[in-house]
């Protein structure tokens, strides 16, 4: 199909420094797993973007507004009726529907309605974001890194590492007032291999700060609304899957609110199914990613060794090298999430 073509880096492991003097660890083989689905592709966003429109324009029924904001929901009785929106050019409007889905992410004005009942979880760590060259001979995949209260995680994007260092809470003024070269410096000793390359990072201005966030609604829904995705669910960056567990919120919506938007006769009842069925896998993954911060991100950021002890390091590193299959354990998580989402057949092409 056209998912096929587009450009990707196919990702087929998960690579960890928990091996003697930090070697590599495979800790998810994704590429183990069957066929044909065995690899995460990463796809530039833009790109994906416009292949879901592109498809999204064959059906009669559907409209894009681009460079459009929601700004307000509709109310009657009680009922959640459409959205007021503002364009970037100042232009204001409404738009009406049966179901309105906030999709729109962890900013979205959904999650400000008190009968959702926000839930924040502590979180150790913010993360800065920035790009390095790619060599041929470097590792491929998601890569991870452990320093002296630093941690990275670099991803495999063909021509360059998208890499992600995870800093203290609250920091980032801090950090950058040390200077970039210090930056630098801490780094390369958690990535050692691409010492050699750090000084492509010219300003602070191409290093980007993601404020981490791990929250959840209690509820998702109420008369005529659905969240799903980030809007739901805010994820850590810890596995890398949010935009796997939104794409898969979004599956299950449509299997099961296709029939009920048909016939007119969607309800509460329809979007709490969309509910009970997503909010196990959103609250498992949010609680590995808890366990991870404990055990893995918040002692090496507080200079502690992960698990809170060497020695539990290497048990877990022995385990995942002398028994392969339990490779397939983690793969199968980050590549399919905790369940498979089919989509309705009247959706397949």
């Amino acid at each position: 199909g056209r998912s096929a073509r587009l450009p990707q880096r196919r990702v087929t492991a998960v690579q960890l420094p928990l091996g003697p003097d930090r070697s590599l660890v495979t800790v998810g083989n994704i590429g183990a797993l069957r066929a044909p689905y065995n690899y995460i592709a990463m796809v530039p966003q833009r790109d994906l973007l416009n292949l879901l429109a592109d498809e999204a324009r064959l059906e009669p029924s559907f409209s894009l507004r681009m460079s459009t904001e929601a700004t307000s929901f509709l109310m009657e009785r009680g009922r959640v009726t459409g959205v007021r929106y503002r364009t970037s050019d100042g232009r204001t409007g409404e738009l009406r529907a049966t179901l309105t889905v906030a999709c729109d992410g962890r900013g979205s004005s959904a999650r400000s309605l008190p009968e959702l009942r926000l839930r924040k979880f502590t979180c150790p760590m913010d993360a800065w974001w920035f790009r390095l060259p790619r060599h041929e001979s470097d590792p491929r995949g998601l890569v991870g890194g452990i320093g002296d209260r630093f941690l990275t995680v670099v991803i495999d994007r063909g021509e360059y590492w998208q890499c992600a260092a995870l800093i203290p809470k609250g920091s980032d003024g801090r950090r950058r007032a040390a200077g970039l070269d210090r930056f630098i410096a801490d780094f390369t000793a958690a990535v050692p291999w691409l010492a050699d390359r750090p000084h492509a990072l010219r300003s602070w201005d191409e290093v980007k700060l993601l404020d981490v966030r791990l929250d959840r609604l209690r509820r998702w829904h109420r008369p005529g609304l659905l969240c799903i995705g980030d809007a739901a669910h805010a994820m850590s960056p810890v596995f890398g899957i949010g935009i796997n567990l939104a794409v898969e919120d979004a599956v299950a919506a449509a299997r099961y609110l296709v029939g009920p938007l048909r016939e007119g006769t969607v309800g509460l009842r329809d979007v709490r199914a969309v509910q009970r069925r997503r909010w196990p896998t959103a609250a498992l993954t949010q609680a590995l990613q808890r366990i991870a911060h404990a055990r893995v991100v918040e002692p090496v950021l507080a200079g502690r060794p992960p698990f809170g002890d060497p020695r539990r390091a290497r048990r877990i590193t022995d385990l995942l090298t002398t028994s392969p299959w339990l490779n397939r354990v983690p793969a199968y998580f980050f590549a399919y999430g905790a369940v498979r989402e089919h989509p309705p057949t009247a959706s397949v092409r």
